[in-house]
């Protein structure tokens, strides 16, 4: 079974910046697609980000894209969300999540991606 850890969230003022890890039990592969969400309370889990193993490529929500970055440590099976110019907008917790079905596609859908970690909260105040 598959463990995701999520660590570095925290509280900031807007306009701080904060750095969320993801490190996974077992080698990320790099057909593998690493992802990001969020989910504010009574909203539903949102899509933030997600980057393809095979290339680094990546992809973001137009809320968030400028501000975030998606980076990957295949040797330390981690991957980073480095978050800048936070607004009080972005506060929820953040979800990492893993994806072995898209055959090197992307998707912005929970429901595509196949374990989850257990959330780390990032609260932004105005």
């Amino acid at each position: 079974q598959v463990q995701l850890v999520e660590s570095g969230g925290g509280s900031v003022q807007a306009g701080g910046s904060l750095r969320l890890s993801c490190v996974a039990s077992g080698r990320i592969l790099n057909y593998y697609v690493m992802g990001w969400f969020r989910q504010a309370p009574g909203k539903e889990r949102e899509f933030v980000t997600a980057i393809r193993f095979s290339d680094s490529s990546t992809m973001y929500a137009d809320s968030v894209k400028g501000r975030f970055t998606i980076s990957r440590d295949g040797a330390k099976n981690t991957v980073s969300l480095q978050m800048s110019s936070l607004k009080p907008e972005d506060t929820a917790v953040y979800y990492c999540a893993q994806s072995r079905r898209l055959g090197g596609n992307w998707s912005r859908m929970p429901n595509t991606y196949d374990y989850w970690g257990q959330g780390t909260q990032v609260t932004v105040s105005s």
